[in-house]
């Protein structure tokens, strides 16, 4: 039996060593992650302000 019978031409062929999984987030994912940080903490500190300012009156 050889090894040509069980040859997949339409799979690449995996080198040793090499994982299947990606390592990195996608650009667009951090990019996102970090506005929404951003924009949670800028409507958190807005609120904090408000609630703040409503006490001392």
């Amino acid at each position: 039996m050889s090894d040509s019978e069980d040859y997949d031409p339409l799979t690449p062929r995996r080198q040793e060593g090499q994982d299947t999984h990606e390592r990195k987030m996608p650009r667009g994912v951090i990019i996102r992650l970090f506005a929404y940080l951003v924009a949670g903490h800028v409507v958190a500190a807005f609120l904090f302000l408000l609630f703040t300012v409503a006490g001392k009156g």
